[in-house]
C-alpha cells in the first residue's frame, strides 16, 4: 500500500548549523549531477568524433593502399635471388639469360615480340583483357644492358639494376619501376605521361633524357636532367604533407637525401652522369671511396680501402672502364698524391692499402 504521507521538510525548526549542512549537501548533489551530464555530453561527442576519425582513416587507408598496378606487382614479385647473368623475365615467369654481347633488347610495338641482340627472338602471350602484363630486366653487378620499350623509349641500365615495366603500355600512364641506375630517353607522348617509380620518389616526364641513380646502399637518390623537363615527387619528413614536388630544368642535379627526406639541387656538367653508357667514368673532385664504390659495382668486385686518409683523397679525371680493373687502378694510382698498393684476395676482394 502506497504511503501518501507528506515528506515536506520543516526548515523553520532547523538550527543554523543544520541548515548550513543541508545547503552543502544540495550544492554537492547539484555539482555531481552537472558533472555527470557533462561527462555524458563529452562521451557522445567523443564517440561521434571517433567515428569520424575512424571513417577518415578508413578512407585514407583505402586511398593509400589502392596504389597503381605496378606498385602492386613490385610488392608481390619474388625476384630477390641474386643472378650472375643479365636476365629477362617474361609473363610466364621463366627467366631468359642474356649474354653481355647480346645485351641489347628491343620490344615490338604490341609488346608480344622481343628481339635480343641481332639473332635471338622471343614471344609472349598478352591478355586480351585490361590486365597489364609486366616484364622484368635484371642486370647484376659487373654487367650492363640497354632496352627499347614498346613505346620506343630507350633505357640503359647500369650494373646492379632492375627495371620492371609493362610489355605494352595500355594504361593512361606509362609506368616503370627502377632499382639501381639507368639513363632514360623517353619518347614524347603528351597524352600518356611517362612515370619512373623508385623507392622514396617518382619522376614524371613527357619526353626527355635524364639519369636516375637509386641504389639501396646509397644515402641519396640522384636525378640529373639532360634535356626536356621532369617533375620529381618525393617523400618528405613533414606531417602535413607526405610528398612534395620539384620541377627541374636541364643541367640540374637533384639530390634526395634519404635520411633527412629533403631535396637539394645544383647545376652540373651532365655528361659526367651519362658517360658510363660509353664505358667512361668522369670524376671531378670526387673522393676515392666514391670512385671505388662505382668501380665495385661496375666490375663486380668487393673493394676495401684500409686507410681513412686515402679513402677521402680527391680525384678528378677520366677513367676508361672498357679496360680491365688492373689498368683502371694503375690510372688512378698515377694521378694520386698518395700512391697506394692493392691486392686481390681469393674471395674476390680487392684490398687497397
Amino acid at each position: 500500500m502506497k504511503d501518501n504521507t507528506s515528506h515536506n521538510m520543516n526548515f523553520d525548526g532547523m538550527s543554523k548549523e543544520e541548515k548550513s549542512q543541508l545547503k552543502r549537501k544540495i550544492t554537492h548533489s547539484a555539482y555531481r549531477y552537472m558533472q555527470k551530464k557533462r561527462r555524458l555530453r563529452y562521451a557522445r561527442r567523443f564517440a561521434a568524433a571517433s567515428v569520424a576519425v575512424l571513417f577518415s582513416l578508413g578512407i585514407f587507408n583505402y586511398i593509400t593502399q589502392d596504389g597503381s598496378s605496378i606498385e602492386t606487382f613490385v610488392n608481390s614479385a619474388k625476384l630477390q635471388e641474386e643472378r650472375n647473368e643479365i636476365t629477362l623475365i617474361l609473363n610466364n615467369e621463366e627467366g631468359v639469360e642474356i649474354s653481355e654481347g647480346d645485351s641489347a633488347i628491343t620490344y615490338s610495338n604490341n609488346g608480344q615480340n622481343v628481339t635480343i641482340g641481332n639473332f635471338k627472338s622471343l614471344s609472349q602471350e598478352l591478355s586480351t583483357q585490361s590486365e597489364v602484363v609486366y616484364n622484368t630486366l635484371i642486370v647484376p653487378y659487373g654487367k650492363r644492358s640497354e632496352i627499347v620499350l614498346s613505346d620506343g623509349s630507350k633505357v640503359w641500365l647500369n650494373s646492379g639494376s632492375k627495371l620492371i615495366f609493362p610489355a605494352l603500355f595500355s594504361q593512361e600512364k606509362r609506368e616503370v619501376y627502377l632499382e639501381g641506375e639507368a639513363v632514360f630517353e623517353v619518347t614524347h607522348n603528351e597524352k600518356q605521361p611517362f612515370i619512373v617509380q623508385s623507392k622514396n620518389q617518382d619522376i614524371e616526364v613527357l619526353g626527355t633524357v635524364f639519369n636516375v641513380s637509386n641504389y639501396g646502399d646509397d644515402d641519396a637518390v640522384f636525378t640529373v636532367l639532360k634535356s626536356g623537363s621532369i617533375q620529381i615527387n618525393y617523400d618528405t619528413n613533414t606531417i602535413l604533407a607526405s610528398q612534395s614536388q620539384l620541377k627541374i630544368t636541364p643541367n640540374t642535379l637533384a639530390t634526395y637525401h634519404k635520411g633527412d627526406k629533403v631535396m637539394s639541387t645544383n647545376t652540373v656538367d651532365v655528361e659526367a652522369y651519362f658517360s658510363w653508357r660509353e664505358g667512361v667514368f668522369v670524376f671531378k673532385n670526387d673522393a676515392l671511396k666514391t670512385i671505388m664504390k662505382k668501380l665495385s659495382r661496375y666490375y663486380n668486385v668487393d673493394i676495401i680501402i684500409n686507410d681513412d686518409h686515402l679513402s677521402n683523397q680527391i680525384f678528378s679525371g677520366y677513367l676508361d672502364v672498357n679496360q680491365d680493373l688492373e689498368h683502371v687502378l694503375q690510372t688512378i694510382n698515377e694521378t694520386e698524391r698518395s700512391p697506394f698498393t692493392y691486392e686481390m684476395t681469393e674471395n674476390n676482394q680487392l684490398i687497397i692499402n
